[in-house]
């Protein structure tokens, strides 16, 4: 038996639990007819999570000011089908996150606000699994809740879902997602190119972009590569000078040190794009 700590809603309550300290339990009428110190039996929730963090406690009690109990519901069947896709756990702070951004999205959405995404490709070619059960998800949502979401919002999902499979902070990941479109521009820009984002040259640099950022993050560099770097700096000038204009950006935007092996990489990846739009 669990103590009941604060009653949320009708089926939302705060319990304190022997091994968690608090929990959230969710379940149809849990909370019904419920005062604080009264005990409750867990196996009547449907689901159980654990907010440890003394603000995402804060947010989602805040949340649940705002937002109906029936999209409450919704949203924990939600996290429920991605915790099945993925046959994992994922990290509570999505209960809060997700929660308030699709509320809010929605909204927009019911009064003909438009969403826009321009990071939506970039999102999918990173985390392809996640894109796809976003889009699993936004297609049961629509049917949920009777609204047409858009494209652009799947990508918005993508990064909430990586987050929390992941347990890195949202603002990270949209940084990254971002810092790779900003790099992309600039490779335009330098080569005088408009690139097709479906061409496979540029799938395989975007997929290379973000697999390095993670390499650096988790200080697993490449070996060096001196011998083909002089080769590529003679062969390639251009491409070879911008890769080294590409990691300047990503140094001062990872505030990490980029090792000089990554240039032959980048000059070989520019040098296929650049040949591919000729």
């Amino acid at each position: 038996m669990l103590t009941v700590k604060k009653v949320l809603n009708n089926n939302v309550v705060i319990a304190e639990h022997p091994n968690y300290d608090e929990v959230v339990l969710i379940g149809k009428g849990i909370g019904f007819g419920k005062k604080n110190g009264d005990e409750i039996a867990g196996e009547h929730a449907e689901k159980f999570f654990v907010l440890k963090n003394d603000e995402e406690q804060r947010q989602y009690m805040n949340l649940l000011q705002y937002v109906d109990e029936s999209f409450i519901g919704v949203m924990n069947e939600s996290v429920e089908m991605i915790e099945n896709r993925f046959s994992t756990k994922l990290h509570e702070h999505i209960h809060v996150g997700l929660t308030d951004h699709l509320y809010f999205a929605i909204k927009r959405i019911q009064k003909g606000h438009g969403i826009s995404n321009p990071f939506c490709k970039e999102t999918e070619l990173a985390y392809p699994q996640e894109y796809a059960v976003a889009r699993e998800l936004t297609e049961w949502l629509n049917e949920q809740l009777d609204v047409l979401i858009p494209e652009g919002e799947i990508g918005f999902i993508t990064l909430h879902i990586h987050s929390a499979l992941t347990n890195r902070d949202l603002a990270e990941v949209n940084k990254h997602t971002q810092l790779i479109s900003q790099l992309v521009e600039l490779i335009e820009d330098s080569l005088k190119i408009k690139v097709d984002r479906q061409d496979m040259d540029y799938l395989r640099l975007v997929r290379h972009l973000h697999h390095t950022i993670e390499r650096i993050q988790s200080k697993t560099y490449m070996e060096k590569q001196d011998n083909l770097q002089k080769v590529l700096q003679s062969e390639y000038p251009v491409c070879y000078s911008l890769s080294w204009q590409l990691m300047k950006v990503m140094q001062q935007q990872l505030q990490t040190p980029i090792p000089d092996a990554e240039a032959v990489y980048l000059t070989l990846h520019l040098q296929r794009l650049a040949k591919s739009n000729e």
